[in-house]
Protein backbone atom coordinates (compact mmCIF):
# COMPACT_ATOMS: atom_id res chain seq x y z
CA UNK A 1 0.00 0.00 0.00
CA UNK A 2 1.24 3.18 -0.97
CA UNK A 3 1.99 6.19 1.40
CA UNK A 4 0.56 9.53 1.36
CA UNK A 5 4.26 11.31 1.81
CA UNK A 6 2.27 14.71 2.24
CA UNK A 7 0.14 13.07 5.09
CA UNK A 8 3.31 11.28 6.68
CA UNK A 9 5.02 14.62 6.41
CA UNK A 10 2.05 16.31 7.73
CA UNK A 11 1.66 14.18 11.26
CA UNK A 12 4.92 13.78 11.33
CA UNK A 13 6.17 17.57 11.88
CA UNK A 14 2.76 17.86 14.13
CA UNK A 15 4.24 14.85 16.23
CA UNK A 16 7.44 16.17 16.36
CA UNK A 17 6.53 20.38 17.47
CA UNK A 18 4.62 19.03 19.99
CA UNK A 19 7.05 16.30 21.28
CA UNK A 20 9.72 19.12 20.86
CA UNK A 21 7.23 21.51 23.00
CA UNK A 22 6.71 18.74 25.99
CA UNK A 23 10.21 18.55 26.64
CA UNK A 24 10.61 22.51 26.84
CA UNK A 25 11.53 22.82 30.60
CA UNK A 26 8.72 24.01 32.85
CA UNK A 27 6.31 24.57 29.60
CA UNK A 28 3.67 21.61 29.82
CA UNK A 29 3.64 22.66 33.80
CA UNK A 30 2.77 26.14 32.84
CA UNK A 31 0.13 25.63 30.05
CA UNK A 32 -1.46 22.51 32.89
CA UNK A 33 -1.94 25.92 35.12
CA UNK A 34 -3.54 28.10 33.14
CA UNK A 35 -7.47 29.16 33.56
CA UNK A 36 -8.02 29.41 29.91
CA UNK A 37 -6.94 25.74 28.53
CA UNK A 38 -7.83 24.12 31.69
CA UNK A 39 -11.09 23.73 33.84
CA UNK A 40 -12.41 22.48 37.12
CA UNK A 41 -14.03 19.62 34.87
CA UNK A 42 -11.01 19.02 32.36
CA UNK A 43 -7.60 19.98 34.41
CA UNK A 44 -4.63 17.10 34.06
CA UNK A 45 -3.43 18.46 37.58
CA UNK A 46 -7.25 17.51 39.30
CA UNK A 47 -7.48 14.13 37.17
CA UNK A 48 -3.73 13.38 38.79
CA UNK A 49 -5.19 14.02 42.48
CA UNK A 50 -8.22 11.58 41.74
CA UNK A 51 -5.53 9.21 40.12
CA UNK A 52 -3.38 9.33 43.51
CA UNK A 53 -6.54 8.76 45.33
CA UNK A 54 -8.70 5.91 42.86
CA UNK A 55 -4.52 4.24 43.42
CA UNK A 56 -5.03 4.41 46.99
CA UNK A 57 -8.49 3.00 47.48
CA UNK A 58 -9.90 6.19 48.24
CA UNK A 59 -12.98 7.57 46.72
CA UNK A 60 -11.60 10.57 44.35
CA UNK A 61 -15.47 12.16 44.56
CA UNK A 62 -15.27 12.83 48.26
CA UNK A 63 -13.62 15.71 48.28
CA UNK A 64 -15.07 17.57 45.65
CA UNK A 65 -11.79 18.43 43.70
CA UNK A 66 -12.07 15.48 41.04
CA UNK A 67 -15.06 15.79 38.45
CA UNK A 68 -13.92 13.99 35.76
CA UNK A 69 -15.61 10.65 34.34
CA UNK A 70 -14.38 7.18 35.83
CA UNK A 71 -12.95 5.73 32.96
CA UNK A 72 -10.31 8.61 32.55
CA UNK A 73 -9.35 6.94 35.58
CA UNK A 74 -8.73 3.56 34.31
CA UNK A 75 -7.22 4.90 31.26
CA UNK A 76 -4.38 6.97 33.44
CA UNK A 77 -4.28 3.80 35.71
CA UNK A 78 -2.75 1.86 32.90
CA UNK A 79 0.28 4.66 31.84
CA UNK A 80 3.15 4.83 34.06
CA UNK A 81 3.61 8.00 36.40
CA UNK A 82 3.37 11.14 34.30
CA UNK A 83 6.19 12.44 37.10
CA UNK A 84 8.13 9.51 36.51
CA UNK A 85 7.50 8.25 32.77
CA UNK A 86 5.97 11.62 31.33
CA UNK A 87 6.55 10.40 28.17
CA UNK A 88 3.83 7.81 27.91
CA UNK A 89 1.25 10.37 28.76
CA UNK A 90 2.39 12.78 26.31
CA UNK A 91 2.39 10.67 23.08
CA UNK A 92 -0.90 8.98 24.50
CA UNK A 93 -2.31 13.18 23.81
CA UNK A 94 -0.14 13.31 20.76
CA UNK A 95 -1.89 10.24 19.15
CA UNK A 96 -5.46 11.53 20.11
CA UNK A 97 -4.71 14.51 18.31
CA UNK A 98 -3.32 13.10 15.47
CA UNK A 99 -6.26 10.70 15.48
CA UNK A 100 -8.69 13.61 15.66
CA UNK A 101 -6.93 15.21 12.45
CA UNK A 102 -7.80 12.04 10.65
CA UNK A 103 -11.29 12.08 11.69
CA UNK A 104 -11.48 15.62 10.33
CA UNK A 105 -9.71 14.92 7.15
CA UNK A 106 -12.24 11.93 6.77
CA UNK A 107 -14.79 14.81 7.17
CA UNK A 108 -13.37 17.25 4.63
CA UNK A 109 -13.07 14.62 1.99
CA UNK A 110 -16.97 13.61 2.31
CA UNK A 111 -17.70 16.88 0.60
CA UNK A 112 -20.75 17.27 2.73
CA UNK A 113 -19.87 20.66 3.75
CA UNK A 114 -20.28 21.96 -0.14
CA UNK A 115 -22.94 19.75 -0.89
CA UNK A 116 -25.71 17.58 1.29
CA UNK A 117 -28.62 15.57 0.49
CA UNK A 118 -30.87 18.69 0.08
CA UNK A 119 -28.49 21.31 -0.97
CA UNK A 120 -25.57 22.01 -3.15
CA UNK A 121 -24.05 25.38 -2.71
CA UNK A 122 -23.05 27.05 -6.59
CA UNK A 123 -19.60 27.63 -4.90
CA UNK A 124 -18.68 24.13 -3.46
CA UNK A 125 -15.53 23.94 -5.93
CA UNK A 126 -13.67 26.73 -4.00
CA UNK A 127 -12.51 24.29 -1.03
CA UNK A 128 -9.32 23.67 0.52
CA UNK A 129 -7.52 19.87 0.20
CA UNK A 130 -8.08 17.50 3.66
CA UNK A 131 -4.48 17.82 4.35
CA UNK A 132 -4.77 21.30 4.30
CA UNK A 133 -7.79 21.52 6.75
CA UNK A 134 -5.98 18.98 9.21
CA UNK A 135 -2.78 21.10 9.33
CA UNK A 136 -4.72 23.96 10.19
CA UNK A 137 -6.27 22.03 13.08
CA UNK A 138 -2.69 20.38 13.87
CA UNK A 139 -0.77 23.67 13.88
CA UNK A 140 -3.31 26.04 15.21
CA UNK A 141 -1.78 27.34 18.48
CA UNK A 142 -5.03 26.97 20.43
CA UNK A 143 -4.80 22.97 19.40
CA UNK A 144 -1.33 22.68 20.16
CA UNK A 145 -0.84 24.37 23.53
CA UNK A 146 -4.38 22.06 24.51
CA UNK A 147 -2.11 19.40 23.69
CA UNK A 148 1.01 20.23 25.79
CA UNK A 149 -1.23 21.14 28.33
CA UNK A 150 -3.13 17.88 28.91
CA UNK A 151 -6.73 18.14 29.67
CA UNK A 152 -8.95 15.86 29.18
CA UNK A 153 -11.34 17.84 26.82
CA UNK A 154 -9.04 16.73 23.93
CA UNK A 155 -10.87 13.29 24.58
CA UNK A 156 -13.95 14.32 24.09
CA UNK A 157 -13.05 16.46 20.61
CA UNK A 158 -11.50 13.00 19.37
CA UNK A 159 -14.76 11.29 20.13
CA UNK A 160 -16.82 14.40 18.62
CA UNK A 161 -14.75 14.36 15.57
CA UNK A 162 -15.06 10.77 14.92
CA UNK A 163 -18.49 10.75 15.53
CA UNK A 164 -19.46 13.24 12.39
CA UNK A 165 -16.88 11.08 10.84
CA UNK A 166 -18.78 8.49 10.84
CA UNK A 167 -21.68 10.06 10.22
CA UNK A 168 -20.77 11.44 6.88
CA UNK A 169 -19.44 7.95 5.87
CA UNK A 170 -23.26 6.22 7.12
CA UNK A 171 -21.80 4.11 10.12
CA UNK A 172 -25.06 5.68 12.14
CA UNK A 173 -24.28 3.00 14.92
CA UNK A 174 -20.56 3.95 15.26
CA UNK A 175 -21.58 7.87 15.08
CA UNK A 176 -24.02 7.40 18.20
CA UNK A 177 -21.27 5.01 20.08
CA UNK A 178 -18.91 7.87 19.96
CA UNK A 179 -21.34 10.90 20.59
CA UNK A 180 -22.23 8.27 23.72
CA UNK A 181 -18.72 8.52 24.42
CA UNK A 182 -18.14 11.95 24.62
CA UNK A 183 -21.32 13.16 26.13
CA UNK A 184 -20.38 10.74 28.86
CA UNK A 185 -17.11 12.06 29.30
CA UNK A 186 -18.13 15.84 29.41
CA UNK A 187 -22.08 15.82 29.26
CA UNK A 188 -22.50 18.91 26.59
CA UNK A 189 -21.96 17.04 23.24
CA UNK A 190 -25.58 15.28 24.16
CA UNK A 191 -26.67 18.46 22.43
CA UNK A 192 -24.89 17.73 18.85
CA UNK A 193 -27.49 14.31 18.85
CA UNK A 194 -30.37 16.26 16.77
CA UNK A 195 -28.38 17.82 14.16
CA UNK A 196 -25.96 14.20 13.71
CA UNK A 197 -29.03 12.38 13.75
CA UNK A 198 -29.74 14.42 11.12
CA UNK A 199 -26.69 13.82 8.44
CA UNK A 200 -26.71 10.66 9.37
CA UNK A 201 -30.36 10.39 8.52
CA UNK A 202 -29.12 12.15 4.87
CA UNK A 203 -25.99 10.34 4.33
CA UNK A 204 -28.07 6.86 4.14
CA UNK A 205 -30.79 8.47 2.65
CA UNK A 206 -29.17 9.55 -0.48
CA UNK A 207 -27.39 5.64 -0.60
CA UNK A 208 -30.48 3.65 -0.01
CA UNK A 209 -33.97 3.90 1.06
CA UNK A 210 -34.68 3.72 4.84
CA UNK A 211 -37.17 4.17 7.05
CA UNK A 212 -38.88 7.48 8.15
CA UNK A 213 -37.05 10.41 9.89
CA UNK A 214 -39.07 9.65 13.15
CA UNK A 215 -38.15 6.22 13.33
CA UNK A 216 -34.66 6.67 12.26
CA UNK A 217 -34.06 9.22 15.23
CA UNK A 218 -35.61 6.87 17.71
CA UNK A 219 -33.78 4.38 16.84
CA UNK A 220 -30.27 6.91 17.36
CA UNK A 221 -31.71 8.05 20.39
CA UNK A 222 -31.83 4.54 21.45
CA UNK A 223 -28.27 3.38 20.81
CA UNK A 224 -27.37 6.54 22.30
CA UNK A 225 -29.19 5.89 25.38
CA UNK A 226 -27.93 2.18 25.60
CA UNK A 227 -24.65 3.52 24.85
CA UNK A 228 -24.80 5.70 28.37
CA UNK A 229 -26.38 3.13 30.55
CA UNK A 230 -23.47 0.74 29.50
CA UNK A 231 -20.75 3.60 30.32
CA UNK A 232 -22.26 4.56 33.16
CA UNK A 233 -22.89 1.19 34.61
CA UNK A 234 -19.20 0.28 33.87
CA UNK A 235 -18.13 3.58 36.28
CA UNK A 236 -20.62 2.30 39.00
CA UNK A 237 -18.61 -1.34 39.30
CA UNK A 238 -14.77 0.87 38.94
CA UNK A 239 -16.28 3.34 41.53
CA UNK A 240 -18.13 1.15 43.31
CA UNK A 241 -21.21 3.71 44.27
CA UNK A 242 -23.41 6.24 42.01
CA UNK A 243 -21.61 9.68 43.76
CA UNK A 244 -19.44 10.03 40.36
CA UNK A 245 -22.61 11.35 38.83
CA UNK A 246 -23.23 14.20 41.01
CA UNK A 247 -19.41 14.95 41.17
CA UNK A 248 -19.05 14.99 37.43
CA UNK A 249 -22.20 15.77 35.92
CA UNK A 250 -23.84 17.68 38.56
CA UNK A 251 -20.95 20.03 39.14
CA UNK A 252 -21.67 20.87 35.17
CA UNK A 253 -25.28 21.67 35.96
CA UNK A 254 -25.05 22.92 38.91
CA UNK A 255 -21.87 25.45 39.00
CA UNK A 256 -20.35 24.89 42.29
CA UNK A 257 -16.80 25.42 41.42
CA UNK A 258 -16.64 29.32 40.07
CA UNK A 259 -13.06 29.07 39.07
CA UNK A 260 -12.30 31.43 36.68
CA UNK A 261 -12.50 30.61 33.08
CA UNK A 262 -12.89 32.18 29.70
CA UNK A 263 -16.53 31.51 30.01
CA UNK A 264 -19.18 34.11 31.10
CA UNK A 265 -20.97 32.33 34.22
CA UNK A 266 -17.99 31.94 36.59
CA UNK A 267 -18.47 35.96 37.55
CA UNK A 268 -22.25 36.50 37.15
CA UNK A 269 -22.86 33.61 39.55
CA UNK A 270 -20.12 35.02 41.76
CA UNK A 271 -22.23 38.09 42.12
CA UNK A 272 -25.66 36.55 41.73
CA UNK A 273 -27.36 36.46 45.22
CA UNK A 274 -28.21 32.80 46.52
CA UNK A 275 -32.01 33.18 46.04
CA UNK A 276 -31.86 34.03 42.39
CA UNK A 277 -28.69 31.50 41.60
CA UNK A 278 -31.50 28.40 40.39
CA UNK A 279 -33.81 30.92 38.40
CA UNK A 280 -30.55 32.19 36.24
CA UNK A 281 -29.15 28.17 35.74
CA UNK A 282 -32.26 27.42 34.41
CA UNK A 283 -31.90 30.53 31.98
CA UNK A 284 -28.41 30.14 31.58
CA UNK A 285 -29.22 26.60 29.97
CA UNK A 286 -32.27 27.13 28.21
CA UNK A 287 -30.03 30.24 26.39
CA UNK A 288 -27.39 27.29 25.11
CA UNK A 289 -29.65 24.43 24.67
CA UNK A 290 -31.95 26.80 22.72
CA UNK A 291 -29.56 27.17 19.94
CA UNK A 292 -29.30 23.77 18.83
CA UNK A 293 -33.30 23.49 17.97
CA UNK A 294 -33.17 27.19 16.05
CA UNK A 295 -30.19 26.10 14.27
CA UNK A 296 -31.32 22.78 13.32
CA UNK A 297 -34.69 23.98 11.91
CA UNK A 298 -33.11 26.85 10.22
CA UNK A 299 -30.03 25.23 8.39
CA UNK A 300 -32.32 22.06 8.23
CA UNK A 301 -30.68 21.59 4.67
CA UNK A 302 -27.09 21.53 6.02
CA UNK A 303 -26.54 19.96 9.70
CA UNK A 304 -22.78 19.72 9.11
CA UNK A 305 -22.79 23.36 9.29
CA UNK A 306 -25.48 23.35 12.32
CA UNK A 307 -22.65 21.23 14.05
CA UNK A 308 -20.40 23.72 13.48
CA UNK A 309 -22.43 26.48 14.71
CA UNK A 310 -22.81 24.75 17.29
CA UNK A 311 -19.42 24.27 18.15
CA UNK A 312 -19.36 27.88 18.29
CA UNK A 313 -21.93 28.36 20.66
CA UNK A 314 -20.41 26.25 23.31
CA UNK A 315 -17.23 27.93 22.69
CA UNK A 316 -18.71 30.99 24.06
CA UNK A 317 -21.69 29.94 26.63
CA UNK A 318 -20.68 26.72 27.89
CA UNK A 319 -20.16 26.61 31.64
CA UNK A 320 -16.47 25.93 31.72
CA UNK A 321 -15.51 26.52 28.43
CA UNK A 322 -11.90 27.09 27.22
CA UNK A 323 -9.90 27.65 24.47
CA UNK A 324 -10.12 23.44 23.42
CA UNK A 325 -13.87 24.37 22.44
CA UNK A 326 -12.51 27.41 20.30
CA UNK A 327 -9.70 24.76 18.54
CA UNK A 328 -12.74 22.44 17.23
CA UNK A 329 -14.64 25.52 15.82
CA UNK A 330 -11.75 26.51 14.27
CA UNK A 331 -10.80 23.07 12.95
CA UNK A 332 -14.17 23.05 11.04
CA UNK A 333 -14.50 26.33 9.73
CA UNK A 334 -11.97 25.66 7.05
CA UNK A 335 -14.48 23.15 5.83
CA UNK A 336 -16.50 26.39 4.67
CA UNK A 337 -13.86 28.08 2.30
CA UNK A 338 -16.45 28.24 -0.37
CA UNK A 339 -18.72 31.13 1.96
CA UNK A 340 -15.33 32.79 3.55
CA UNK A 341 -15.68 35.72 0.20
CA UNK A 342 -19.08 36.32 1.34
CA UNK A 343 -18.00 36.97 5.42
CA UNK A 344 -17.90 40.91 5.84
CA UNK A 345 -16.23 41.57 9.02
CA UNK A 346 -13.41 39.41 9.26
CA UNK A 347 -10.58 41.42 9.92
CA UNK A 348 -12.38 42.96 12.42
CA UNK A 349 -13.30 39.41 14.36
CA UNK A 350 -9.70 38.12 13.67
CA UNK A 351 -8.93 41.58 15.42
CA UNK A 352 -10.92 40.81 18.20
CA UNK A 353 -9.95 37.53 18.89
CA UNK A 354 -5.95 38.44 19.07
CA UNK A 355 -6.50 41.63 21.28
CA UNK A 356 -8.07 38.81 23.51
CA UNK A 357 -6.07 35.92 23.21
CA UNK A 358 -2.89 37.80 24.11
CA UNK A 359 -4.09 40.35 26.70
CA UNK A 360 -6.10 37.61 28.40
CA UNK A 361 -2.75 35.97 30.15
CA UNK A 362 -1.84 39.89 31.24
CA UNK A 363 -4.96 40.77 32.67
CA UNK A 364 -5.13 37.38 34.75
CA UNK A 365 -1.81 38.35 35.58
CA UNK A 366 -2.27 41.81 36.94
CA UNK A 367 -5.26 40.34 39.08
CA UNK A 368 -3.85 37.08 40.64
CA UNK A 369 -0.29 37.55 40.39
CA UNK A 370 1.17 41.65 40.60
CA UNK A 371 -2.11 42.74 42.63
CA UNK A 372 -2.61 45.48 40.75
CA UNK A 373 -6.12 44.54 39.53
CA UNK A 374 -9.50 42.82 40.21
CA UNK A 375 -11.80 40.52 38.89
CA UNK A 376 -13.10 43.06 36.59
CA UNK A 377 -9.95 43.03 34.92
CA UNK A 378 -10.06 39.70 33.71
CA UNK A 379 -13.43 39.66 33.04
CA UNK A 380 -13.59 42.41 30.84
CA UNK A 381 -11.08 40.40 28.81
CA UNK A 382 -13.35 37.37 28.45
CA UNK A 383 -15.88 39.56 27.09
CA UNK A 384 -14.26 41.06 24.65
CA UNK A 385 -13.16 37.03 23.89
CA UNK A 386 -17.00 35.86 23.37
CA UNK A 387 -17.66 39.39 21.67
CA UNK A 388 -14.75 38.27 18.89
CA UNK A 389 -16.59 34.93 18.79
CA UNK A 390 -19.91 35.98 18.24
CA UNK A 391 -19.23 38.37 15.35
CA UNK A 392 -17.57 35.34 13.88
CA UNK A 393 -20.35 33.09 14.81
CA UNK A 394 -22.69 35.65 12.86
CA UNK A 395 -20.92 36.42 9.90
CA UNK A 396 -20.20 32.68 8.99
CA UNK A 397 -24.11 32.12 9.52
CA UNK A 398 -24.47 35.54 7.46
CA UNK A 399 -22.30 33.78 4.53
CA UNK A 400 -24.18 30.76 4.31
CA UNK A 401 -27.67 31.94 4.48
CA UNK A 402 -26.55 34.21 1.61
CA UNK A 403 -25.21 31.47 -0.27
CA UNK A 404 -28.51 29.39 0.13
CA UNK A 405 -30.43 32.71 -0.67
CA UNK A 406 -28.91 33.10 -4.06
CA UNK A 407 -29.84 29.91 -4.77
CA UNK A 408 -33.49 30.09 -4.24
CA UNK A 409 -32.98 33.91 -5.86
CA UNK A 410 -30.64 33.60 -8.58
CA UNK A 411 -31.32 36.84 -9.99
CA UNK A 412 -29.91 38.14 -6.67
CA UNK A 413 -26.56 36.97 -6.96
CA UNK A 414 -23.61 39.41 -6.78
CA UNK A 415 -26.28 42.00 -5.72
CA UNK A 416 -25.20 44.40 -2.69
CA UNK A 417 -28.16 43.81 0.55
CA UNK A 418 -28.14 45.05 3.89
CA UNK A 419 -27.48 42.83 7.01
CA UNK A 420 -29.70 43.70 9.94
Amino acid sequence: MSIDRRKAALFGAAAAVRLLLFTSPGLPDLLTGRVEISTPVTSFKRLQEGLFLYNHNVSPYNGGVYHQAPLLLTLFSLIPSPATYPVFTNLLYISVDLSSAIALMQIAESGESGSSRLYTSPRREKRWSSVAVAAAFLFNPFTIATCVGRPTSVFTTCAILHAIAKAVNGATFHSMLAISLASYLSMYPLLLLPPLALLCYDRQKSTKRIESLVKFTAGSTTVVTGSLFVLLQMSYLITGSWEFVASTYGVQLLLPDLTPNVGLWWYFFVEMFDSFRNFFLGVFWLHLSSYVGGLTIRIRTQPLFVLTMVFGVFAIFKPYPSISDASIFLAMLPLYRHVFPLMKYTFVESSIVLYATFLGPAFYYLWIYAGSGNANFFYAITLVWSLGWSLLLADVLFAVLRDEWEVERPEMKGKEIIQI
